[in-house]
């Protein structure tokens, strides 16, 4: 997640160093760390206990609950992590959320079913997270674009 947001804010924002806003690189790296990482694995490791067995009908089950239960509620908490993590009071933090919730689970839509059925068939459970995670440095740097959005035109204006 912090290889996430030093993309985003230098490929993206085209920010130099001294514009770097490293507190916000540490943010998304603490919440990479401590939340992300440890759900994901968790979430893949009750995926198998679940859903057991091999093959093609197990995969779209696991895709299937990977894609309507876990990413919609865990972008929700996430969302809700980070605005506390930014100091934000519970009023700002729901603004927020109505505001980009719905987007990013759309674009969320658009990745990760293929990435996930890929990962499901091909990648043994160790390794599933290890995938998820190579993929996320681009997902990682649109959430740390899309969520900084509304921030940086608070502070051009």
């Amino acid at each position: 997640m912090g290889v996430g947001d030093v993309t985003a804010q230098r490929l993206v924002e085209k920010k130099t160093s001294h514009e770097h806003d490293y507190k916000r690189t540490l943010t998304f790296l603490g919440l990479g760390t401590f939340m992300v990482g440890p759900a994901l694995v968790i979430w893949y490791k009750t995926l198998s206990v679940v859903v057991k067995g091999s093959g093609k009908s197990v995969v779209l089950k696991k895709v299937g609950l990977d894609q309507l239960c876990f990413s919609p509620t865990f972008i929700g908490c996430f969302l809700c992590a980070l605005g506390f993590a930014q100091g934000k009071d519970f009023q700002q933090i729901r603004k927020d959320i109505s505001r980009d919730y719905q987007d990013i689970l759309l674009t969320n839509y658009k990745i990760w079913p293929l990435v996930q059925l890929g990962n499901f068939y091909l990648t043994p459970l160790q390794y599933q997270t290890l995938v998820v995670q190579a993929v996320a440095i681009c997902w990682n740097t649109y959430i740390s674009w899309k969520t900084q959005l509304r921030q940086q035109d608070k502070i051009e204006k």
